[in-house]
């Protein structure tokens, strides 16, 4: 299992890396750069132009590899959840696909309206939850982490399973503020669902997790500070969608919370950053919103945020591996 796991993500990262390092070129050529918010910190201008949506090119190997695994060993892996959770994933990343697009044809940095949106990712995760009830991969009960208690929520279940999964996409659309963020933090969530999927011998999380890992490794060799390339709301839904999927592949959906805290922060402080000003009438608690640029505005470079993120991110799953 573990030398298929280690093909699994050598073959996603290099294929990534291969497959970024022949198309960056033809999506400058073309132009497909994206647009910096007016609003954001000044200094993101010089941003401006960078090819987007290159999150399809570590979409692309991730589901190759989930391809070829499935028919080299369909007998070590519950190919049903892995597909379910696999498609629902892409079919987010087809959102933002949709967003990136309109985005490029505006030439603006507003694609989909919020509403719109927010529509879609609901009908995916409404499929999702529907989908893997109606199989009976999942019931109503949920796994409390830390607490170490099952909690029969009924028919609340598929509300909050609906929620959770929307909740959590968005979350990691808002990390993808800077160059670096996004893939960093989600290749340590991959890492960690790897991890304790192997301890409990769960093949077909670890091999979810193997290819996503080395997917985000991968694209972060040309999306590191200084980008060359960002992965657009393509690749951060579709991120969104696949650590959620892991979590619930891994019978313990709210982990995500924990081990995503990171995600949660970001999603927090915009909240929390538009309450206060409303609130206020006009006052903003932090100097803007995500928190990654706030911190960026209170001086801290993109490469110390990306470097206190996974920080955060490897103590809480750490924790988590340990409590839960």
């Amino acid at each position: 299992m573990y030398i298929y796991l280690i093909i699994a993500m050598i073959a996603a990262l290099s294929a990534t890396a291969i497959l970024l390092r022949i198309f960056i070129p033809k999506l400058k050529s073309l132009k497909m750069g994206q647009p910096i918010y007016e609003i954001g910190p000044r200094w993101h201008k010089s941003k401006e132009g960078t090819p987007t949506m290159g999150g399809l090119f570590f979409i692309i190997p991730i589901m190759l590899v989930l391809i070829i695994a499935s028919l080299v060993m369909p007998d070590m892996l519950d190919l049903p959840r892995l597909w379910i959770t696999a498609i629902s994933s892409m079919l987010f990343g087809l959102i933002g696909i949709i967003d990136d697009m309109a985005k490029l044809r505006k030439k603006e940095n507003m694609g989909l309206t919020a509403p719109q949106k927010f529509f879609l990712q609901l009908v995916v995760a409404s499929a999702f939850v529907g989908i893997m009830a109606y199989k009976g991969y999942i019931n109503t009960v949920i796994y409390i982490p830390f607490f170490k208690v099952d909690i029969d929520f009924g028919f609340f279940y598929y509300i909050i399973s609906v929620v959770l999964i929307c909740g959590v996409v968005n979350s990691v659309n808002l990390t993808d503020g800077i160059d670096g963020l996004a893939a960093s933090v989600t290749a340590v969530v991959a890492a960690f669902f790897l991890v304790m999927a192997s301890v409990s011998d769960n093949v077909t999380v670890c091999l979810f997790s193997a290819a996503v890992f080395g997917g985000c490794i991968g694209f972060l060799i040309y999306n590191a500070y200084p980008a060359k390339i960002f992965m657009g709301d393509t690749g951060s839904l579709f991120l969104g969608g696949a650590v959620v999927g892991l979590a619930f592949l891994y019978a313990s959906p709210l982990i995500i919370l924990v081990v995503g805290i990171v995600y949660v922060i970001e999603t927090a402080s915009v909240i929390l950053q538009v309450t206060y000003y409303r609130l206020s009438h006009g006052k903003r608690l932090f100097k803007m919103a995500p928190i990654h640029h706030h911190l960026e505005k209170c001086g801290f470079s993109e490469n110390k945020i990306v470097f206190i993120a996974i920080c955060i991110t490897l103590v809480f799953s750490v924790i988590s591996a340990l409590f839960m």
